[in-house]
């Protein structure tokens, strides 16, 4: 009998929308190796679990502070400050809670039981031709336990995708990559220096996985599908030279092979993670998009040589009176 496996996982988010066709179960992974200024999962990021403090919660008791193992908190005057350097995450605070103000960000589980787990949903997986979409983080940081949690689920009949950020090893999608049904794949920036400033790596490796992930879908015909996405970040992605070259690229070199290139608006909505991290967020005052200047990027998009109907923009925008 094989062993089963065990991978870090932040959470299940249910009847998602946004992760693929259908509707789905997003498993959210715990790691990352990008930093990228605009995160929307902060959280995610680091492998290690983190504790986040819930303001709104808090009762004020201190039972947190008597029990933590390493005395990493203390009670001043803006809330509850977190010494993040000595806290191992061990999670002991947040279970002495009795507001459940502290809260653990990830957690270890049994490939078996997550299955179990997700297919509770199955029956809308079926009626709406939806599935469950690994993301995070980087799921393909923890390669063996995501081929493993695709094939059983495969074998259950339900269908699979892969959210990545593309620093992913060749090693690594040869694992997941014939256990999947579709990619959705984040390309950002491409011009190298600038996709290091803002990611902290620049996008040499992240292009490579990307052939490696267009292979696959040659090999496989249409039973592996291609989603490229591109985050709309103002000051940072957006920008005419950004989308004319990343669609050129995919002009030269995927042509015919990339399904959908998602457009993504700026979301503020994670500015709350940041601060219950501790984290300052360079983005925190950035409005969101309007209508129009999401259509415009598209349009811009849709003249970079890709064709023109692969190009869907997505996401909230800036209410009229805002």
């Amino acid at each position: 009998m094989t062993e089963s496996r065990e991978g870090r996982i932040l959470h299940l988010q249910r009847l998602s929308t946004e992760d693929g066709p259908g509707i789905r179960t997003t498993v959210f992974f715990k790691g990352c190796p990008l930093r990228c200024a605009w995160c929307h999962n902060p959280e995610s990021i680091s492998p290690r679990p983190q504790v986040q403090w819930l303001a709104g919660q808090c009762l004020g008791c201190g039972s947190c502070r008597d029990v933590c193992p390493h005395g990493c908190l203390h009670m001043g005057q803006q809330g509850m400050d977190i010494d993040r350097e000595h806290c191992a995450g061990c999670g002991t605070c947040a279970d002495a809670c009795p507001g459940n103000a502290l809260e653990l960000l990830g957690k270890t589980v049994d490939v078996q039981a997550l299955v179990a787990e997700i297919l509770k949903d199955r029956t809308y997986y079926d009626a709406s031709g939806g599935g469950v979409t690994a993301s995070g983080g980087e799921p393909g940081a923890q390669p063996a336990f995501v081929a493993d949690l695709f094939r059983r689920l495969k074998a259950a009949g339900v269908s699979t995708a892969l959210d990545t950020c593309g620093l992913v090893s060749p090693a690594g999608l040869a694992q997941i990559l014939p256990h999947t049904d579709l990619v959705l794949f984040d390309l950002t920036e491409i011009d190298p220096a600038r996709h290091r400033a803002f990611t902290g790596q620049d996008n040499r490796d992240i292009l490579q996985a990307l052939h490696v992930v267009a292979g696959h879908v040659r090999e496989r015909g249409g039973a592996l599908r291609l989603w490229v996405r591109t985050p709309l970040i103002p000051g940072a992605t957006a920008s005419r030279e950004n989308l004319a070259g990343l669609g050129a690229y995919l002009a030269l070199h995927l042509a015919g092979l990339v399904e959908r290139w998602e457009l993504c608006a700026f979301n503020n909505l994670c500015r709350d993670k940041y601060r219950r991290l501790g984290l300052d967020w360079p983005f925190a005052t950035t409005p969101l998009l309007t209508a129009r200047e999401l259509e415009e990027w598209a349009a811009c998009a849709r003249l970079s040589g890709v064709a023109p109907d692969i190009v869907v923009a997505t996401g909230a925008t800036m209410a009229p009176h805002e």
